[in-house]
């Protein structure tokens, strides 16, 4: 088992995420094409930030037992 030190300074700012680097890369390759992508786009990325920070969303579970899956 790999033991690695985490800064102090990282954890105390809420600086430190730690997500699959599958997940990672996939962020980073959504985010550099991110450019390309068009104003309504950009705006309807923007609102649904907003609707999560709001809590106006539904967790995969919910949307299964919507779909009754």
């Amino acid at each position: 088992m790999s033991t690695i030190t985490i800064p102090k300074e990282l954890i105390r700012n809420d600086d430190l995420v730690v997500i699959p680097r599958r997940e990672y890369e996939e962020l980073a390759r959504f985010w550099v094409n991110a450019e390309r992508l068009t104003k309504s786009q950009k705006q309807a990325i923007s609102k649904g930030f907003r609707d999560i920070k709001q809590g106006k969303f539904l967790t995969s579970r919910q949307v299964k037992n919507e779909l009754g899956l």
